[in-house]
């Protein structure tokens, strides 16, 4: 008989609980908690990615936001042409085609910047991605041929085989099943030898470079594919906002993800979105309540950090684990 701990009953609930409870209130005339369940599970898709360097890579990123920028912009970009003529109209909706540019693109970006953002350490690291993160913020703001500041209407969403995006039930699905693949993936990676590595990079890199190893390849073929996965994010989330602005990009935003990922447990498969999942509901209640939402939050990860060891998923951890 197979046995799991409390941290995989935890994460076994938890995802049942996501893939049958939003459906359920949809059927029952809910509509407004069906949009809540799929922005909350695509920016766990986002905070899933950001663990993959922040928790088992010890890299703290304050320009994930950039690559979730990137993905959204992907699929608006070639919407807003269609408008005008620019662009065929099927290449325009081609879904395909947006999610190759939104990958695409982001892995290039992740590429280049963490190139050279790793080749620092500590607080340099933390600062330079920031850097990055709020350059591609202003790029995007000072386009004024797709609205600046004001952002993009997206009128139309991204055509897949066998899916139609209009409808929620469809898109949701479809963020479900990519946050369940996604966080499959990164537990493949964690546990294969590149994750072995990328861990003890963490921990002593020096003793990684005695081993044979080179820390730096496989931190920056984790930042790409950190990257990369955040960029999927943003074409899903562009799809489901059908609005895109450089403010998906600001610093704040990565601080969030970060936050979802430390709030939930850094270093856990379920972690990020349990993480996303008390962000999201939080600050839906608590902004109905007053707009210095934020304070109560900065309270609630400062607890957390002090006196709950290794976030929420912690409380639910037993000796040995």
């Amino acid at each position: 008989m197979l046995k799991m701990n409390k941290t995989g009953w935890v994460t076994l609930i938890g995802m049942a609980a996501l893939a049958i409870l939003p459906p359920l209130l949809l059927l029952n005339g809910q509509a407004f908690y069906m949009d809540l369940a799929t922005r909350l599970v695509i920016l766990a898709i986002a905070a899933v990615s950001l663990n993959l360097i922040l928790g088992f890579g010890g890299l703290v990123s304050f320009g994930h936001a950039a690559f979730i920028g990137l993905g959204a912009y992907a699929v608006g970009i070639p919407a807003y042409h269609s408008m005008w003529g620019g662009f065929d109209l099927i290449a325009s909706s081609n879904g395909l085609l947006h999610l190759a540019l939104a990958v695409g693109v982001s892995a290039l970006f992740a590429l280049i910047t963490g190139a050279i953002s790793l080749r620092t350490k500590g607080v340099y690291f933390i600062m330079i991605t920031m850097a990055f993160g709020q350059m591609a913020f202003f790029l995007f703001q000072s386009l004024e041929a797709y609205n600046g500041d004001d952002g993009l209407t997206i009128d139309l969403r991204s055509e897949l085989p066998f899916l139609n995006l209009d409808e929620p039930m469809q898109l949701y699905a479809l963020s479900y099943g990519s946050l369940v693949l996604v966080m499959l993936l990164v537990r493949m990676i964690v546990n294969s030898r590149f994750g072995v590595v990328l861990q003890g990079s963490k921990g002593n890199a020096e003793r990684m470079v005695t081993l044979g190893y080179n820390p730096y390849v496989y931190r920056l073929t984790a930042y790409v594919i950190s990257g990369a996965i955040c960029g999927y994010a943003g074409f899903l989330l562009g799809n489901f906002t059908t609005f895109i602005s450089p403010d998906m990009m600001h610093w704040t935003r990565s601080g969030e993800l970060m936050f979802m990922v430390i709030l939930g447990g850094v270093s856990t498969m379920f972690g990020p979105v349990l993480g996303a999942s008390i962000f999201i509901l939080l600050e839906e209640v608590l902004s109905s309540f007053t707009t210095y939402w934020h304070l109560p939050f900065g309270l609630m990860l400062i607890g957390v950090v002090l006196f709950i060891r290794g976030g929420l998923m912690g409380l639910f951890k037993g000796k040995g684990e």
